[in-house]
């Protein structure tokens, strides 16, 4: 049976750093927060005393989960922070930790310890602690009267200029809505771009940084003055001190970090650069493979590593709720898992990425979606890192030189680019008409697979502004300049963009549909500004081209909604994506109909 390390927890909590102390578990306790992390205390003995002030920290919930931490069990402390609440109460939070016997194997509690008060006091039949070996103190929140504190493993901040050495840094791991006083030195490992937002309350600006340190960490966010006032001073992968920021319950909405608080930074926050050597760990990813994608639910923010084997062109796609057109770039990235998915870039990531040379791509903080079965999108809030310097960035690298290259990947069955049967939400036209698709408050997307039985060629182009991100339709001057409203600007020049109407059928009814460029350029087999050219030089082979693409079958993701024209409410269906059908992967989804009809 492993021998306790008596006398550690007095020393702990007094601000001595213990070498791996070996503790025993005596009872656990689950603390349920509603919109938070469940978190995890311990009453744990050192054989001399008990003490019931003990936290896990996150990062260790899956002890719990997995039942490796059980009643009576003996575990070694790698790594601890202790921290002042509430006046003068100790609070101990095992940062890493390891089971060394299960509680079923030990079965009995080892000595006869004794409690010991959450302030930290020896019991009575105790003598008094020896001093701290960690000089660093800090006043707590309710008083004046200083207590002493210990941040294992973290150095105590340096006095320097700004940076006075009575100042004690708190680890982000200890932070809470409740303290009054605290001060973070952390390094920036994520910075958003400036966005704006617009409600009934008013309009503004913002951004999000992370804050990390060896503890764990935290987003923050700036607004409005915040933005003038930070943005600019913080910059990815250097470290700052802070404080005096406003403390909240995070919103695990857009954050995946694992915290359950998150930092506004306000007119009264103070960040300064931090001058001094200090060793603060870098970005931490939490990296899923590709093919373990469907384990996560629609919405989740989760970390991704891939080989950019497919890099799409810059397209444009109009916003439901702005209604403006946003540009973005979808690629298909890869990993050892065999798996291929879609990720989409948007705005400035998308114009500036270049994916020559089949690039290493990290996203921290992408959006699953089920759109396609599976596929990733990346937030304003996303940190893009090119072939980074990590050891899987390298592996990925190797692997894709010597075998990925020459690799068929398989993918979730996507209604994207060489889809075949395995789309969500098979539908026929008449399953369209009869089920009332696109009635309800927001649009239904489907699929379907159809042939293109008619196509018109009246108004299905029109000239638009050649600047990139503008699109919108441009006036000839007949000077040879064209004008564009939006930009108020003339242009020698102009590109063609495509609104394309297109009449489909199944074996079972046919549908009126709206395609725009991407996917009137896959139907109609050019680009349009190849047609554009053809309309207005070569009007027979314009002409032959509209006569080619018809009676040609297609796996269509479709959106369809109803909408007011006229006083009267119709059904807008628009293609989503087009693709040539992969027989082979039709065949077994329709295998698999026949199968749930039980034939």
């Amino acid at each position: 049976m492993a021998q306790l390390s008596g006398g550690a927890i007095q020393a702990m909590i007094q601000g001595e750093s213990p070498d791996h102390p070996i503790l025993q578990v005596i009872n656990t306790r689950k603390i349920t927060s509603n919109g938070s992390q469940d978190r995890y205390r311990l009453m744990v003995s050192d054989g001399t005393v008990t003490y019931s002030q003990v936290m896990l920290a996150l990062q260790l919930n899956n002890l719990m989960e997995e039942d490796k931490i059980d009643q009576l069990c003996i575990i070694k402390v790698n790594k601890f922070m202790c921290n002042t609440i509430q006046g003068n109460k100790r609070i101990i939070i095992i940062l890493d930790a390891d089971v060394l016997q299960r509680g079923s194997e030990v079965q009995q509690r080892i000595g006869n310890p004794q409690p010991l008060r959450a302030e930290g006091a020896a019991p009575a039949n105790r003598a008094p602690a020896r001093p701290p070996l960690n000089p660093a103190r800090q006043f707590s929140p309710g008083g004046n009267r200083p207590a002493p504190v210990n941040n294992a493993n973290v150095k105590p901040a340096a006095s320097g200029p700004g940076t006075p050495g009575s100042s004690r840094v708190h680890p982000i791991a200890s932070l809470t809505p409740y303290q009054n006083r605290w001060r973070i030195r952390a390094r920036v490992t994520q910075k958003s771009n400036i966005r704006t937002w617009s409600n009934s309350r008013g309009e503004g600006r913002l951004f999000n940084v992370n804050f990390l340190d060896e503890s764990g960490e935290i987003r923050a966010t700036a607004f409005n003055e915040g933005v003038d006032k930070f943005y600019d001073l913080l910059e990815v992968n250097k470290i700052y001190y802070v404080s005096k920021g406003t403390l909240k319950t995070a919103n695990k909405q857009y954050s995946n970090l694992k915290n359950d608080y998150e930092m506004s930074l306000n007119p009264e926050t103070v960040i300064e650069p931090c001058n001094e050597n200090v060793d603060l760990p870098s970005m931490t990813f939490d990296f899923v493979p590709i093919n373990e994608m469907e384990k996560h639910q629609a919405n989740a923010i989760i970390d991704v590593i891939g080989v950019v084997k497919v890099c799409n062109d810059i397209s444009t796609v109009v916003g439901r709720q702005s209604q403006k057109e946003i540009t973005k770039r979808d690629l298909q990235i890869v990993d050892q898992s065999g798996v291929a998915i879609n990720l989409t870039l948007w705005g400035d990531d998308a114009v500036k990425f270049n994916g020559d040379g089949n690039p290493i791509i990290a996203v921290k903080g992408a959006r699953l979606s089920d759109f396609g079965g599976r596929s990733l999108s990346a937030l304003a809030s996303s940190q893009i890192i090119l072939n980074p310097d990590t050891r899987e960035a390298h592996m990925l690298r190797g692997w894709y030189d010597r075998d990925g290259v020459n690799m068929d990947f398989a993918s979730f069955r996507s209604d994207g680019p060489g889809a075949g049967g395995g789309g969500t939400n098979w539908k026929t036209f008449s399953d369209v008409k009869t089920e009332g698709l696109g009635h309800g408050d927001k649009a239904d997307y489907f699929t379907s697979k159809a042939t293109v039985i008619f196509l018109k060629k009246d108004n299905c182009m029109y000239r638009s502004c050649p600047t990139d991100n503008c699109n919108k339709k441009v006036i000839d001057q007949g000077n040879g300049l064209y004008r564009c409203e939006k930009c108020n600007r003339e242009f020698p020049s102009h590109k063609w963009r495509m609104i394309l109407s297109a009449n489909l059928a199944d074996h079972t009814d046919n549908q009126w549909i709206t395609c725009f460029q991407e996917s009137a350029e896959t139907l109609l087999g050019v680009k349009a500004d190849e047609l554009g050219d053809m309309r207005e030089n070569n009007e027979p082979a314009f002409d032959q081209v509209f006569q080619q693409a018809v009676f040609k079958q297609y796996v269509f993701k479709l959106r369809a909604k109803v909408e007011m024209y006229n006083e009267e409410s119709r059904l807008k269906t628009v293609c989503v994506n087009a693709a040539p059908v992969d027989f082979i992967d039709y065949s077994k989804h329709l295998l698999e109909q026949i199968a749930a009809l039980g034939i």
